[in-house]
């Protein structure tokens, strides 16, 4: 099995090691499945024009859309974000081609109907190599875009050969080198390869800390090791190999984990953004490794940030109802902290 891919060189020095030797859809594609506060899980989050653009595309009008992702410009982590948001309602592939139709070369459009095409693979209504063809068409147009290939990577995360999702991940990470959604998915991915020596000993651990550590100081992939820990989790307990109540294993409670929650904790302390497009990823995360590691004054404070922007992941692990379970710790963690 190929090794992970190289990251770039350090800017940020790397957390204390543990003296352990060691030789990953991170967010939900659809928008139908149960929220955590009686609502649904939106993947818009807090983006209202996400949202807005959204239902003008569900209802034929793409101009919305069009504009949307002409005022997002090269903000790439903004731009997958809202990509893959208006990707996911279900006539978008249609509407995606109507706006073709009216601007043949239109690299938005192109782009816009290869996620379309992705999401639709990713349900079983679509070929995957019609949604390969289509990522690559929209790639040519746009060559600076990481967005074509975050599709790519969608597919490979969950279709494809460790190889073409490793493939991918390079193309996208030339291009944008902090990319937050495609790290999400390449821990998700690479926390399922087999484990070799202590618990807190996964190289999905090592290549999280590692593309931390690259990040510049006030990148939110300084969440990515905490990421890197729930997956592993995810992988453990859909096995068999520890308990379905994170709460009730000790996963979080080793000198590893606990260091890498408190750098993370710490670092959302110092450099929180509310700009983020995905932060509030970032924040479900960190909230529910607090929670799980019985530490609800911090826990607490994670869930006033959330609001009601729960995600699916990690809540949903494993196999839980993602609803119950964000409702269960954030009562717990408020009710503590009072």
């Amino acid at each position: 099995m190929p090794p992970p891919l190289p990251l770039l060189g350090a800017r940020r020095a790397l957390t204390e090691s543990s003296g352990e030797s060691a030789p990953d859809d991170s967010g939900a594609l659809s928008t139908a499945s149960e929220g955590a506060q009686g609502g649904a899980f939106d993947e818009a989050l807090d983006d209202a024009g996400l949202r807005t653009a959204r239902a003008a595309l569900a209802q034929g009008r793409w101009q919305a859309a069009r504009s949307l992702l002409l005022h997002t410009g090269d903000d790439w982590d903004r731009r997958g974000h809202r990509v893959t948001g208006l990707a996911a309602e279900p006539y978008a592939a249609a509407w995606a081609r109507e706006w073709q139709l009216a601007e043949p070369g239109s690299a938005d459009a192109a782009t816009l109907l290869a996620l379309a095409l992705v999401h639709r693979a990713l349900r079983g209504k679509e070929e995957p190599d019609r949604a390969r063809e289509a990522c690559e068409a929209a790639a040519a147009l746009a060559p600076a875009d990481p967005t074509p290939w975050l599709g790519l990577l969608l597919l490979a995360r969950t279709l494809g050969p460790e190889s073409e999702l490793l493939g991918a991940f390079a193309e996208l990470r030339d291009r944008h080198p902090e990319h937050h959604h495609a790290h999400h998915l390449l821990v998700a991915r690479l926390a399922e390869r087999p484990q070799s020596g202590r618990a807190e000993s996964h190289e999905v651990y090592d290549l999280a800390e590692r593309a931390a550590a690259e990040a510049p100081a006030d990148s939110p992939l300084a969440v990515l090791p905490v990421v890197a820990y729930a997956e592993r989790y995810r992988v453990l307990a859909a096995t068999g190999l520890a308990p379905a109540d994170p709460a009730a294993c000790g996963h979080w409670s080793g000198p590893r984990a606990r260091r890498i929650l408190r750098a993370s904790f710490d670092w959302w302390l110092e450099w929180e953004h509310d700009d983020h497009p995905r932060r509030h990823l970032d924040l479900n995360h960190l909230a529910y490794a607090m929670s799980s590691a019985g530490r609800p004054a911090e826990a607490a404070a994670l869930f006033q940030r959330i609001g009601r922007h729960a995600t699916p992941a990690p809540w949903s692990y494993p196999h839980r109802d993602g609803r119950q379970a964000f409702r269960a710790a954030r009562c717990r963690s408020l009710g503590a902290a009072l």
